[in-house]
């Protein structure tokens, strides 16, 4: 696949006149989010800035952070920047408590969403004439519609398989000759395992190149991925809260992802301070979308850890750079592409009449995330009877599931049996090895 763009014009733009462009378009939203949103208004006038205070991207600075607390606060409608009747789509994401993150879209929105998945697609090289095979999920979460909608805009033949049913996703794949396979790392790990146990080598695979995110994965990972299904592996960025993945993506050089900062500008700060930090610095990543419409995030802190570079790249792409994710300044969990936070399970146990004294253990067993979670039982719940546990786990599980949209292994466990460090728990075991 060779080297191309889908924008040329705003991809390799000089970084002034991008600066320039990101200016004009900063002031407008301020103004927008400011006459329309209630609740950022409210955050502004409380740091006394009004909108004839940003002239620009320097003025950037001045405005005050959101972060997930104020979308879980401001749920559902509180940061809607338009009529409902302007809105054709919205895409969720669970939250930290198990209310969730619902962001809304309106036609412009999507279509600014869908060219930059269309970015990234051409940037492995695809054109019309490749077939594209999206195998993230379908429906609230974001990958699917997204890199379907990419795939779309750039002209591929797209295969929506949405994930799982392996078998028929290889049968697709090898029958209609997919040159590109969109899904999470693990999944692709899965679908090249079960191809070479199947006696598939590299060669008899049509797939050129895969563009792989929603879940963390290490370079080993990558190498592993690109060795067994003979294709160049691209990683991808993104968050329900900013618009789904396409905010950032990868390039043939592999050195970090160019974040298409026409639509979203990106600061690193001090995660203790808010102190915005200079290029080339560790810290947390902050994002201003600049032409989002329905659900314009001004300062949303990822609570991602990275740094942001604008060495040259040898793609002879200008936007800036930013490095995978290095940890998360919470304790937020990705597991299987899913968002998971130890207070939704918290929440969980409360509400079944358990005490919050739990163990999440998460690992990676042939490329796929397990998930486990330990609860004590008290005294009083305590029983040896087999049928009356595997029954309260099921229940546990169950209710686990509603909440996070995953299935846990819920173990129940012995009062007092989960180890206590200086008198707390350690809440969380995660044995991926992923940085």
């Amino acid at each position: 696949m060779a080297q191309n763009y889908y924008q040329k014009e705003i991809e390799t733009m000089p970084i002034e006149e991008m600066k320039k462009l990101q200016s004009e378009k900063l002031v407008k939203q301020v103004k927008h989010v400011y006459e329309n949103v209630p609740y950022y208004r409210n955050l502004m006038n409380e740091k006394g800035i009004k909108p004839e205070d940003v002239h620009g991207i320097d003025d950037l600075h001045k405005l005050p952070f959101l972060t997930k607390t104020d979308l879980r606060d401001a749920y559902p409608y509180g940061l809607l920047a338009k009529p409902l009747d302007d809105c054709v789509r919205i895409q969720s994401t669970s939250g930290t408590t198990g209310r969730r993150v619902v962001a809304f879209y309106t036609q412009h929105d999507i279509d600014l969403w869908e060219d930059c998945c269309a970015r990234a697609i051409t940037a492995t090289g695809a054109t019309k004439k490749d077939v594209c095979q999206v195998a993230y999920g379908y429906g609230l979460f974001t990958g699917g519609p997204g890199l379907n909608g990419g795939s779309h805009k750039v002209g591929c033949l797209t295969l929506p398989m949405s994930s799982g049913n392996t078998e028929r996703q290889i049968q697709f794949m090898m029958d209609l000759n997919a040159s590109l396979i969109c899904c999470t790392p693990s999944y692709a790990a899965y679908i090249g395992e079960t191809l070479r146990e199947q006696g598939y080598k590299p060669e008899d695979i049509p797939l050129k190149a895969g563009i792989f995110g929603a879940e963390p994965w290490t370079e080993e990972m990558r190498k592993g991925i690109e060795a067994t299904l003979g294709i160049k592996a691209y990683d991808i960025y993104g968050l329900t809260e900013t618009t789904g993945p396409g905010v950032a993506f990868e390039c043939s050089e592999q050195t970090g992802m160019h974040i298409n900062e026409d639509h979203f500008y990106a600061e690193i700060i001090d995660p203790d301070t808010g102190e915005v930090l200079p290029e080339g610095s560790k810290g947390e990543l902050v994002f201003t979308s600049l032409d989002k419409e329905a659900f314009p995030l001004l300062r949303y802190r990822t609570r991602d850890i990275c740094v942001l570079s604008r060495k040259k790249c040898s793609c002879g792409r200008t936007l800036i750079k930013m490095a995978k994710p290095m940890g998360r300044t919470d304790d937020m969990l990705i597991i299987r592409g899913v968002n998971v936070f130890p207070s939704q399970i918290e929440t969980v146990l409360l509400n079944e009449g358990y005490q919050p004294n739990y163990q999440i253990i998460v690992d990676r067993v042939k490329n796929t995330d397990t998930f486990e979670v330990n609860v004590e039982m008290s005294p009083e719940q305590f029983t040896d009877k087999v049928g009356e546990i595997l029954a309260m786990e099921k229940t546990l599980a169950e209710a686990m599931k509603a909440m996070l949209g995953i299935n846990p292994a819920v173990h129940l466990v012995a009062p007092k049996s989960i180890a206590r460090s200086e008198g707390k728990a350690v809440r969380v075991i995660d044995k991926r090895k992923l940085v």
